[in-house]
């Protein structure tokens, strides 16, 4: 048996979206997980509700703990502070797995299905998320008389909106081979995302001009919509990003979860969609794949259940020969966890990260970040899923900490 007997909460004001969770046993292990959005939500769970059933749980019954976690029937079937909750209790289960047998957590699901996983550089900034509310994580723009300033050389959010073709040969240099950009998101309070207008449109794919024209297609671009249109609105900048080749348009619509909707946008645009970090459960990815909604799964490993939960959704799409993509742009255990599944599905084409949060904060908090180099990550050979939280975190003066123990 390996009983857990603590279970320690923690997070810092100065990024207050991120929350994470040690489980402790009585081998004398450590494991780390992480969620995101919501931090003090997800405390109150962890503390009031899953912590007390945890403590005594043997930790080596993952699949077990996963079914109870994520079956009660209230606010389960979304990515709820309780999937969220559950989401970090998972991930830090499989540390302890990792930890216990002596290998990295790809190999705990079976094996590598590639030595190295192509990546593309979401181009946000230094805070993107990370401590911004649901209602205001778009509003990132600094300005100085009315002019953006960027708060760094990886400030790629001021950058891809300045000068969009100087920031892909920026990328190219470092060896990325695509990229990420969201340029519309800035007209939607116009109409609250109803519609847009053609003077708008011709605005927001000025960007992606500005790439073809300095790069060709050296680059691969995505393109984020964060949820924000309605369906004609998102067709009518679908198809005209059309002449761009983008790889694809990210969670075009504000129902993500409505394939009826999806598949009317899909039949009137030739561009390829992804969807989506917003969902959870294995049940509404397979709701949405049996009606062909998506081109590339994109999974949360934080939202959607887990590492437990995401590896049966990455089977389901391997099932309909679909992709899949672990999104980041959360915090740096998720994106440890998020490279695992990449290396071990055999469907994945990309693991998404932020070159700004690898540079800077992501090394404030834990003990290694995973390295890219030449567009890529190389399988990791640390056991577990590679990275403890620095025990300084846990004494600075922004430090929450929470302790619940037998």
């Amino acid at each position: 048996m390996s009983k857990i007997t603590k279970i320690t909460t923690i997070r810092c004001k100065e990024r207050s979206n991120i929350i994470w969770v040690e489980i402790s046993t009585d081998e004398g292990l450590i494991g780390l997980g992480e969620a995101f959005r919501g931090s003090e939500a997800i405390e109150a769970i962890i503390q009031n509700h899953l912590g007390p059933w945890l403590l005594n749980q043997d930790s080596r019954n993952i699949e077990s703990l996963s079914r109870t976690m994520l079956t009660p029937y209230i606010g389960f079937h979304s990515a709820s502070a309780e999937i969220r909750a559950a989401s970090a209790v998972d991930i830090a289960l499989w540390d302890l797995f990792g930890q216990r047998h002596g290998i990295p957590l790809y190999e705990a699901l079976g094996g590598a299905s590639r030595n190295r996983i192509a990546t593309y550089n979401t181009c946000s900034g230094y805070s993107f998320n990370s401590n911004s509310s649901a209602y205001n994580s778009a509003d990132t723009r600094r300005t100085v008389n009315s002019q953006d300033v960027m708060a760094g050389p990886y400030d790629d959010q001021v950058a891809f909106m300045q000068d969009s073709g100087k920031l892909a040969q920026s990328l190219l240099s470092e060896g990325f081979k695509a990229m990420k950009i969201w340029p519309f998101d800035v007209y939607c309070s116009k109409t609250q995302g109803q519609m847009i207008s053609l003077e708008d449109l011709e605005e927001g794919l000025t960007p992606f001009k500005k790439i073809r024209e300095a790069v060709g297609n050296k680059i691969e671009i995505l393109c984020e919509l964060h949820s924000l249109w309605n369906v004609p609105a998102a067709v009518r900048i679908c198809q005209g990003l059309e002449k761009y080749n983008v790889l694809w348009v990210e969670d075009p619509i504000n129902k993500m979860d409505d394939a009826k909707a999806l598949n009317y946008l899909r039949n009137k645009v030739k561009t390829p969609i992804c969807g989506s970090e917003t969902l959870a459960g294995v049940s509404t990815f397979r709701a949405m794949l049996e009606q062909s909604t998506f081109d590339y799964v994109m999974v949360d490993l934080s939202w959607c259940g887990g590492l437990t939960e995401a590896r049966k959704i990455a089977a389901l799409a391997e099932s309909y020969a679909m992709p899949i993509a672990p999104h980041d742009c959360t915090g740096p255990i998720v994106l440890w966890a998020s490279l695992h599944l990449a290396l071990h599905a055999s469907t994945a084409v990309y693991q998404e990260v932020v070159r700004a949060n690898l540079a800077t904060w992501y090394k404030d908090f834990v003990t290694a970040v995973p390295v890219v180099n030449d567009g890529g990550i190389d399988a990791p050979k640390t056991a577990g899923v590679g990275a403890k939280l620095l025990p300084a975190v846990k004494e600075r003066k922004d430090a929450v900490v929470r302790i619940l123990e037998i």
